[in-house]
């Protein structure tokens, strides 16, 4: 059974559109067709988290499967935009960036998601924003060089017309940190 996801690809050259083997940008909502993920997938999938730089041969040794048969396997997977991309994970630290911090924005009347995200999006200390339930309107994570930078961060944030008030915390250590962790039942 394949499942398209969007609205409106009901003719076959919208749907032959998406079939497109690039990649779906990240942070970007994907209306490609959704294929259903075997056990072969699911175990592709796995050993490319696990090491996003191992070889088809590599991948395909560890779930029985020759080279050739991964790569098409795992070119459908992209086009499809299960698999996003692959990236490399550097330790923030290493780059200067030794504080994290989340902050919560309270807005002004009715602002919409996309001006929160256009105006956050401005500040490259700002890693990660989401809308969210509860009295914020906006969870920011942001990684600066030090307090006062956070400071700073936190005050041209503060500044944005439809900011009425922020609420930070700094996180003083890590507990536990799964980037990469494949949730139970995602079916992956």
């Amino acid at each position: 059974m394949q499942i398209w996801s969007g609205c409106g690809l009901r003719s076959s050259s919208d749907r032959a559109a998406l079939r497109s083997s690039d990649p779906v940008p990240h942070g970007q909502v994907s209306y490609r067709l959704i294929m259903p993920f075997d056990d072969l997938d699911r175990r592709i999938v796995a050993a490319l988290v696990d090491d996003a730089r191992a070889t088809y041969a590599e991948v395909g040794a560890s779930v029985g499967l020759s080279a050739p048969a991964v790569k098409r396997r795992v070119d459908r997977l992209r086009a499809s935009g299960a698999i996003t991309g692959f990236s490399a994970q550097v330790d923030p630290a290493a780059l200067g960036w030794t504080t994290e911090a989340y902050v919560e924005l309270f807005c002004r009347g009715r602002t919409s998601p996309g001006d929160i995200g256009a105006a956050v999006a401005k500040h490259p200390e700002v890693i990660e924003a989401c809308t969210i339930t509860g009295e914020a309107d906006a969870l920011l994570h942001i990684r600066a060089a030090d307090v006062r930078h956070f400071e700073q961060v936190v005050e041209r944030i503060g500044a944005e017309p439809f900011v009425v008030r922020t609420r930070s915390v700094i996180v003083l250590s890590r507990l536990v940190h799964r980037p990469d962790l494949l949730p139970p039942g995602s079916g992956i």
